[in-house]
């Protein structure tokens, strides 16, 4: 694979994906430490949520590196685009350990009232919104273009709502004068930032299992390549998906002895990339009287 660059999304927009985790980063170690000098659990759980942006947009910044370098080993022959996937299972546990932290912290304040400092949530909730919203402005320039930008900044637009919730929280306590609010909020953005996390995490052992990609069907693609003029069966069928963004397939193609196998094989790899999006497809076209292929039985 050539390591040419230009043209590709991911790496035309890498410059905003390094600004964003760049201020993600930063105002992650702010938040973290403001929330365990104010006893905020509402800033810490939004915390741990900005560290699993952390991992979501230094993985997205790997794949679109990766992707620009060739493999020099020889061995891998799909080089090595899951690293992403990886991260991304990497974010699961990261977001899931954060949320179960987060519920013992606040059963263990059952039956103590707590001392939450209310400005300081304030301060570090309004500020952490304005980066929040400097990375969706960023990141929105590239994600009608890129999966890994428009996987990024998704994690952003959910990170913005944590702090909404922050800021609510501190004004609330401030208001009230109950540090439960802060209790609240928290475990509000801890079940938000699980469930979350279980949503990527199917999505994560979907790709890892080699499930055929969401929204393609098999049979739906076995019947538009069986339809290709000339083709007579359609066997050995695989997709599956590599990573985000690029699903690959296997097949092969049984034909009429007198058909144009290169005809055959033109009009389904067009099929393969207008109907279902896949460049990568591997397509074996084999006569009807070849007859010592079989298809396999796993």
């Amino acid at each position: 694979m050539s390591g040419h660059t230009h043209g590709r999304p991911g790496a035309t927009h890498r410059w905003r994906l390094r600004t964003a985790f760049v201020l993600v980063a930063a105002f992650f170690v702010v938040e973290l430490v403001t929330g365990l000098a104010s006893g905020s659990l509402a800033l810490l759980s939004d915390a741990g949520h900005m560290a699993a942006d952390v991992v979501a947009l230094g993985a997205a910044l790997v794949a679109t590196r990766i992707a620009a370098r060739p493999d020099t080993t020889g061995r891998r022959t799909f080089g090595s685009y899951r690293a992403e996937v990886f991260a991304s299972g990497l974010a699961v546990l990261l977001m899931l350990g954060v949320s179960c932290y987060i519920a013992v912290e606040a059963v263990a304040r059952i039956g103590v009232v707590p001392q939450v400092a209310s400005g300081p949530m304030l301060v570090v909730g309004t500020v952490g919104l304005v980066v929040n919203i400097a990375c969706l402005t960023l990141l929105r320039g590239g994600a009608a273009e890129s999966l890994n930008v428009r996987g990024a900044y998704l994690e952003v637009v959910a990170d913005t709502l944590g702090s909404v919730g922050v800021v609510a929280a501190g004004a609330l306590v401030a208001a009230t004068g109950s540090a439960w609010w802060d209790t609240g909020v928290a475990l509000a953005i801890a079940a938000f930032v699980a469930v979350r996390a279980v949503m990527l995490g199917r999505e994560v052992l979907v790709v890892l299992g080699q499930h055929a990609p969401a929204g393609m069907d098999a049979d739906t693609v076995a019947l538009a390549l069986a339809g290709v003029p000339g083709v007579s069966d359609v066997h050995d069928l695989h997709v599956w998906t590599l990573t985000s963004g690029m699903n690959v397939a296997t097949a092969h193609l049984v034909t009429a002895q007198d058909a144009d196998a290169h005809g055959v094989l033109d009009q389904a790899m067009q099929v393969m990339r207008g109907q279902f999006g896949v460049e990568h497809a591997t397509l074996q076209v084999e006569p009807d009287t070849h007859t010592s292929c079989k298809e396999v039985t796993w």
